[in-house]
């Protein structure tokens, strides 16, 4: 196992839609939580990519992180639960180099946990991001981040993930970074 390189790895946000929050077990902490992360990622220059699954039907993201995204960062539409199973996903991750994915996002059971299997299988690292997870019960939750645990994925949380990142007190961020997390 290594420690993610802001310049190898990525950020995914998943499917984060008006439609689905609404029904999601302990929304408002999993929001803040990727509030967090974002602004970190636009901190740190973290390569990012949104997914919105059946905007037609389930809405686009939510106004409380739309408003935090770069234009730089896209915005890919999928049908498919997985991330993978969409070829726009694919061809943008492969151009960029990436070998780690830090992952959050909803449903945790459904589009996260295809997303996080198709990773490992691709020889992609993924660290699930657990505060920035929801379903709609939390059993669904449990089981798919210990199933992913079996599989390989790391299991951590922001504050752990952003401090991998910088690894020292000394990385240039850090003050901008810890305000965040305070």
């Amino acid at each position: 196992m290594f420690f993610p390189v802001t310049e190898t790895a990525v950020l995914l946000l998943i499917d984060m839609q008006e439609k689905l929050l609404k029904a999601m077990n302990s929304s408002e902490q999993c929001l803040a939580r990727q509030k967090i992360m974002l602004e970190a990622a636009n901190i740190l220059g973290l390569d990012t990519i949104i997914t919105e699954q059946y905007p037609q039907g389930l809405g686009h993201t939510v106004p409380e992180l739309s408003g935090l995204l770069k234009p730089e960062w896209p915005v890919i539409e999928k049908k498919s639960f997985s991330c993978f199973g969409e070829p726009l996903f694919c061809s943008r991750l492969k151009s960029k180099s990436r070998t780690t994915i830090a992952i959050m996002g909803i449903e945790s059971h459904v589009c996260v946990f295809q997303t996080v299997i198709d990773a490992l299988e691709q020889g992609y690292l993924p660290f699930v991001l657990e505060d920035t997870l929801s379903s709609r019960n939390s059993s669904d939750m449990t089981t798919a981040m210990r199933l992913l645990r079996h599989h390989g994925a790391i299991i951590t949380t922001v504050e752990s993930y952003l401090f991998m990142l910088m690894k020292s007190a000394d990385h240039p961020s850090f003050r901008q970074i810890a305000k965040l997390i305070k």
